[in-house]
Parts: C-alpha cells; sequence; structure tokens
C-alpha cells in the first residue's frame, strides 16, 4: 500500500513537471513569434522606401526611424534568443540556461514597459513631427536644388494619385509652394491626368479638393496600434513566464 502510495505521487510530480515543461514552451512558442514581429517591423521601417514616415524620417538630420528601428531590432533579437536558450533549458532541463533565461526575461520586461510608456507619451509629438515634415515636402516639392528629394515626392505623389487627396489639408496648401511657373499649378498626381510631370494646369472640376490628412492620420495610428499591440502581448506573455 506504502509503495503504491508513493509510486502514485512521483507519477503525479513527474505530471506536473512534464506539464509545466509544455505549458513554457507555448509561451515561449508565442514569445518567439512575438519577438519575429518585432524584428519584421524594426526591418520593415528601416529598409522599406516605399513608406512616407520611413522617407520623411531618414534623410538629413532626422534619423528618428533609425532610433526606432535599431530598439525594436535589439528587443527582438534578445527575445528571440532568450526563447530559444529558454526552449533548449527546458528541454535537456540545464538549469543555468534557465537561470539565464528567466534573468534575461525580467530585463526585457521592464525594457518593454519602458517603451510602452515613450509609445503613450511621445505619440502626439512625433505625430506633429510628421505633420510638419509633409508640410515641408509640399512646400519644397519639385524644387530642382532638391534632386535628392525626388524619392520623397514620388511617395507624395503615389499617396495623392491612389488616395485621390491632394495636401495634407486641401488643395489650398499647394499655394504655399513657390517652385511653380504659376500659381495655379498644382501637381499632376492631384489631378485625374495620367501625366508623369510635376505640375500640371488643370480646371478645378479635374482636380481632387480632399486633403490626405484623414488617409494619412490612419496610417499613422495603425501603425502605432500594431506596435501597442505587439509589446502589450509581450507583457502579457512574460507575466505568465515570471
Amino acid at each position: 500500500q506504502l509503495s503504491f502510495r508513493t509510486e502514485n505521487r512521483r507519477m503525479k510530480i513527474r505530471d506536473k513537471i512534464l506539464i509545466q515543461k509544455y505549458y513554457l514552451n507555448v509561451l515561449n512558442g508565442i514569445l518567439l513569434a512575438l519577438g519575429f514581429m518585432l524584428l519584421t517591423f524594426g526591418l520593415w521601417l528601416l529598409f522599406d522606401r516605399n513608406n512616407l514616415f520611413s522617407v520623411l524620417f531618414s534623410s538629413g538630420k532626422n534619423q528618428l526611424v533609425a532610433y526606432i528601428s535599431c530598439i525594436l531590432l535589439g528587443i527582438g533579437a534578445v527575445i528571440t534568443f532568450t526563447s530559444a536558450v529558454g526552449f533548449l533549458g527546458n528541454v535537456l532541463e540545464l538549469k543555468g540556461l534557465l537561470v539565464t533565461y528567466m534573468s534575461s526575461q525580467i530585463l526585457v520586461f521592464v525594457t518593454l514597459m519602458a517603451i510602452l510608456v515613450l509609445i503613450f507619451v511621445k505619440k502626439g509629438e512625433v505625430h506633429n513631427q510628421w505633420n510638419n515634415r509633409i508640410d515641408d515636402v509640399i512646400s519644397e516639392y519639385g524644387n530642382e536644388s532638391l534632386a535628392e528629394q525626388e524619392p520623397v515626392w514620388n511617395i507624395l505623389n503615389a499617396v495623392q494619385h491612389n488616395m485621390e487627396c491632394c495636401g495634407r489639408y486641401n488643395v489650398t496648401q499647394w499655394e504655399r509652394n513657390k517652385n511653380k511657373e504659376n500659381s495655379t499649378r498644382i501637381p499632376c498626381s492631384c489631378t485625374k491626368s495620367g501625366l508623369k510631370k510635376w505640375f500640371c494646369d488643370v480646371s478645378m472640376d479635374s482636380m481632387y479638393s480632399m486633403g490626405c490628412e484623414e488617409y494619412l492620420n490612419a496610417w499613422f495610428e495603425n501603425n502605432v496600434l500594431i506596435l501597442t499591440a505587439i509589446t502589450i502581448s509581450l507583457l502579457i506573455t512574460q507575466v505568465r513566464v515570471l
């Protein structure tokens, strides 16, 4: 009877350990996937030259995108590496790896909390910088002495053409641009014309009068929401691990 109870207790302990190992592996898998998402987000910001935000904040002295990308890539890489360490430590039952894993998760948790606070604190400031940069691009658009800015102008043209909008708030914003032969001209991308020129002369009924601000704000908010969702998901998963 005593032997049966002892064996039964051992089986329960063994089952409990197996469940804990399985549970930790599942959480590690979630952390690994979210870490890859952060890496992908950082790489997209750093190397995609077809999105307006990256191009606007990667030129000149403004290296905001580079800073954000490096932070995301660093954290994503650490999470991916520590998840692999945790998986190996769990499967091979190596206490040293598990201690390293848990210590790393605490540091990553603190870092993610700081990032979440920064997102909420700095979101408005970054959004204002975003709007100011778009206004600057509209003022500089078509300036022959700023040929290096053509990639930015091309993306702005693509946004205006595809979204059928003009300027940030409306078509009248293009009156600020001093690089036109006359004040009535607007970018060809603000019109239903398919001409591949910087500026066109068209009638009022052939131009897009609505501004692009609604679309641009939605794009900005959606990307902030995605980054916030990934960060919160990581924090929740890490709470379960810790």
